[in-house]
C-alpha cells in the first residue's frame, strides 16, 4: 500500500465540499526514524463544483506543524472536523466568507 498515490476524500457540508489528502509527515533530514509512519494532510473548502486552483475559489488549510496522525484515517477526520469549523465559522482563523462574497462576471 506505500506506492499507492495518496487519494482526495471529498464530503458534502452545508453546500460546500471539503476535500481531504492525508499524507504522510516528512521526517527532517537529521532526525531518528521514527517506528511507525506518522500522517498529516492538506485540504480546501470550496463551493460544490468549484476549481479550488483558482485564486479566491477554496480556502486552504493543513496540519499544524506538530501535528501527527497513526493513520491516514485519524488525519483525514481531524481535517474533516477543521473543514466543517471553517464553514460553521467557529474556526478562529478561516472562514468562507470570502467564498460567499466572491461574485463571479456575468
Amino acid at each position: 500500500m506505500p506506492d499507492e498515490p495518496a487519494q482526495w476524500h471529498v464530503f458534502e457540508y452545508e453546500g460546500f465540499e471539503i476535500h481531504v489528502l492525508p499524507q504522510l509527515k516528512p521526517i527532517p533530514e537529521h532526525a531518528p526514524p521514527r517506528a511507525s509512519d506518522q500522517y498529516v494532510y492538506v485540504g480546501h473548502v470550496c463551493r460544490h463544483g468549484a476549481d479550488a486552483g483558482a485564486p479566491g475559489e477554496a480556502v486552504h488549510f493543513h496540519a499544524d506543524g506538530d501535528d501527527a496522525f497513526r493513520t491516514a484515517a485519524d488525519a483525514v477526520q481531524d481535517a474533516r472536523h477543521i473543514g466543517r469549523s471553517i464553514i460553521d465559522g467557529t474556526h478562529p482563523d478561516l472562514s468562507v466568507l470570502p467564498l460567499v462574497s466572491h461574485h463571479h462576471p456575468e
